[in-house]
């Protein structure tokens, strides 16, 4: 995990939930750094730098690519 690179930052849990189904759904390595403390403290997000979506860099395209396609030709927006 020390090679993960951030792919992009969220502000709130809800930001992260298709997008969370769509890596695991095509196995990719990720993890979200501070998700679990927004889900707790979700007024923490700007002290803490956001949501921080990771992954290996040899999926870095790939995702860029998942979240660009999420972000500008679905109804399901991340805000």
């Amino acid at each position: 995990m020390n090679d993960f690179v951030t792919v992009a930052v969220f502000d709130y849990p809800h930001e992260i939930t298709v997008l969370k189904h769509l890596l695991e759904q095509r196995n990719i390595p990720h993890y979200f750094e501070n998700e679990m403390m927004m889900n707790i403290a979700p007024m923490y997000s700007q002290a803490l730098g956001g949501i921080k979506l990771k992954v290996h860099p040899e999926d870095l395209e790939t995702v860029k690519e998942i979240v660009k396609k999420l972000d500008d030709e679905s109804n399901l927006k991340i805000v």
